[in-house]
């Protein structure tokens, strides 16, 4: 039984109730509830003082009594290829820090980027009564993410995108321009990219973002030279070990994936030859190990934990009926030694 205040409110979990948290700051109790919610409606000033006050008095929501007022279960489903990939335990991190703040909790589950997998997570996860989904590996061979909408559930994707669903992600597309950009300055014409899988919007992009930047200086990418790869060190390896094997070799390599370009290295370094000197290496995310390797790799940075928090703040605005938008965000190249040390070059055209 939910036991209820003299003012017929549901208590937090420790009896303070949001009537003391609303009369400690000084507002009416709907403010309270909005600006420990999401802030909607609620000056900046105002959500500060009420939540001090909450914290102040130990006010901690009670989940059931929230469900029971809201008929939501306050839980947002998520799914991911894996979380021993960096880069989606940091959208996580980001995805579990918007849910917490407008007073939801995220429930992970790991695909494998499986389709079959994908499908019967997530009707474990609706029936958990989850309130709405987090897409971390959409994928464009399938029609999942368009079902689940058509079906009136809310969802929004994050890291990939997919045409017609909300998505929160990495300017992918102006990533993969940048590394081109700063491969072609250095003077590199024959260049490969390790592509990533076909069906992740991810690797597509940034794989188009980068021969379009070749094309449009008049050096279009060798097709032989583009190779799709999983997003893992042995992928990246084994791609490169098909590069090298070439004639001529290439003398940059862009992998879309930090650890795809790790592999690569790797393969190199197998060869006998040096990543930065012999061949040019770059990769994508700037995971924090990228700038720590014997030889630093040049990697687009991505602000993989605000994609998680904006992703989850735009899902719950859609569980409470609030429009969304998709956004992009903007990348940054970090430049390092796996790019920086002169090498090979063709002649320029």
């Amino acid at each position: 039984m939910i036991r209820q205040s003299a003012a017929g409110r549901d208590p937090g979990d420790n009896g303070v109730t949001l009537a003391d948290v609303a009369a400690d700051a000084g507002v009416h109790q709907s403010t309270a509830s909005r600006a420990l919610r999401d802030g909607t409606g609620v000056g900046a000033a105002t959500a500060d003082r009420v939540r001090e006050s909450a914290r102040r008095l130990g006010y901690v929501v009670n989940p059931a009594a929230s469900s029971l007022r809201t008929g939501r279960s306050r839980l947002l489903g998520v799914l991911v290829p894996r979380l021993t990939d960096i880069v989606l335990a940091t959208v996580y991190e980001g995805i579990e820090a918007g849910a917490a703040a407008a007073g939801y909790q995220a429930v992970v589950a790991n695909t494998g980027d499986d389709p079959d997998v994908q499908r019967a997570k997530v009707e474990r996860l609706l029936a958990l009564r989850v309130d709405g989904l987090l897409l971390g590996d959409a994928r464009g061979d399938t029609t999942l993410a368009s079902e689940l909408v058509a079906r009136g559930v809310p969802v929004a994707l994050v890291s990939r995108r997919l045409r017609g669903v909300t998505s929160f992600t990495c300017d992918d597309i102006v990533g993969g321009r940048l590394v081109a950009e700063h491969l072609l300055a250095l003077g590199h014409r024959r260049v490969a990219v390790v592509a990533g899988e076909p069906y992740a919007s991810t690797g597509v992009e940034r794989t188009k973002g980068f021969t379009d930047a070749y094309a449009k200086a008049g050096v279009p990418v060798d097709p032989a030279l583009v190779v799709n790869a999983p997003f893992d060190v042995h992928g990246g390896e084994r791609a490169a070990q098909r590069l090298l094997a070439v004639e001529p070799r290439p003398t940059a390599v862009f992998a879309v994936n930090d650890f795809a370009a790790i592999g690569v290295m790797g393969a190199l370094r197998a060869s006998g030859l040096v990543p930065g000197r012999d061949v040019a290496v770059a990769g994508f995310n700037d995971v924090p190990l990228s700038a720590q390797l014997p030889i630093p790799l040049t990697s687009v940075r991505s602000p993989m934990r605000v994609m998680g928090e904006r992703a989850a703040t735009a899902l719950v605005g859609m569980v409470e009926g609030r429009p969304a938008r998709s956004r992009r965000f903007t990348p940054e190249l970090m430049v390092r030694a796996s790019t920086g040390a002169p090498g090979p070059r063709d002649p320029v055209a």
